[in-house]
C-alpha cells in the first residue's frame, strides 16, 4: 500500500486548479511560514490569525473534505 500524502503535500497537488481550493494551494505553496505539521485545527486557526477572507477558510474546509476522502480511497486499496 503507497503511503498517504499530508494534507499540505496532498494540497499542493492542486495548485493548477482554477478554483477556491486551487487558490489556496497557491497560497500555502508560497507561504514559508504554513504550518504543515499542526493539523486541521492549527492550520485553520493560523488562517484565522493571518486574517483568511471567510472564502478562503471555507475553501481550507472543503480541501479537508476531500482530502478525507483522498484518505479513505488510500486505506480501501
Amino acid at each position: 500500500m503507497a503511503k498517504s500524502k499530508s494534507f499540505t503535500a496532498w494540497l499542493k497537488t492542486h495548485e493548477d486548479q482554477h478554483n477556491a481550493i486551487g487558490d489556496l494551494a497557491r497560497d500555502v505553496a508560497l507561504d514559508p511560514d504554513w504550518p504543515s505539521r499542526r493539523g486541521r485545527q492549527g492550520q485553520r486557526a493560523y488562517l484565522e490569525e493571518c486574517g483568511a477572507i471567510p472564502a478562503a477558510v471555507e475553501a481550507f474546509e472543503r480541501a479537508w473534505t476531500e482530502y478525507e476522502a483522498y484518505l479513505a480511497a488510500q486505506n480501501d486499496t
